[in-house]
């Protein structure tokens, strides 16, 4: 099933806001800043953030607040120690959300055939190479590479990431998503694009911060380089 976010991604690199909060606050200083989409999250404890977020039924109101901005809006449902229902993923087709991200190992069987939603298949640092090419073949229509183990994070963006993600990008013909598990610049998103082949960069607190204004200033400085790169 083709969304929104996969339409825009096939005309050029895109640049999603993962918000550190469900807060409409800071998904509307994302939008200000320039962002293509937005990611929100339910049943997680975030492990950059450190944010805890509630079920579906606590969140729903500032998910409803998000999703009115108007911009691509996907979600983390869970993990695999809080899934979500069927009933969930019906809800939220429903609201608008418009592609969900889970990791593959966290994800139960009957999630990778849902059609309501654009799926997306977060790999992990332990997903092994040679399975990636297989994740179009279960109806995957996305790829997070979320590939940087927790001890990484916040570290600055190494040559050898990038080897890890043009090979990741070599064994799949599927747009990726690369998140700022590192402490990534403007100019690394460039890189990132033009060596590894990805469509998305997505920011994430590490590189936004928590509050509305930088939020707002990490999300135009993004923005401002993958428009450079749409002008050439």
């Amino acid at each position: 099933m083709g969304g929104k976010l996969l339409a825009l991604l096939s005309e050029g690199p895109r640049l999603i806001v993962s918000l550190p909060q469900n807060s409409p606050e800071l998904a509307c200083a994302a939008a200000d800043g320039g962002a293509d989409a937005l990611k929100v999250h339910i049943n997680v404890r975030h492990e950059a953030s450190g944010t805890k977020f509630g079920s579906l039924a606590e969140e729903r109101e500032n998910l409803e607040a998000i999703l009115a901005i108007g911009l691509p809006t996907g979600i983390v449902p869970g993990t695999a120690e809080c899934l979500p229902s069927r009933d969930d993923m019906r809800q939220l087709a429903a609201m608008g959300v418009d592609f969900f991200d889970l990791y593959v190992h966290d994800m139960p069987a009957w999630m990778s055939c849902l059609e309501s939603m654009t799926r997306t298949a977060a790999i992990g640092p332990d997903t092994p190479l040679a399975a990636i090419p297989f994740l179009g073949k279960f109806g995957f229509e996305l790829i997070e590479a979320a590939v940087i183990p927790h001890e990484g994070y916040g570290q600055p963006l190494s040559v050898a990431d990038l080897m890890t993600y043009r090979r990741i990008r070599e064994a799949t013909e599927l747009p990726i998503i690369v998140p700022t598990q590192r402490a990534m610049t403007p100019e690394d998103a460039t890189v990132l694009v033009e060596k590894c082949g990805i469509q998305a960069v997505m920011i994430g607190v590490i590189v936004t911060g928590r509050e509305a204004e930088s939020v707002r200033a990490a999300t135009a400085e993004f923005a401002a380089a993958l428009e450079r790169l749409h002008r050439r």
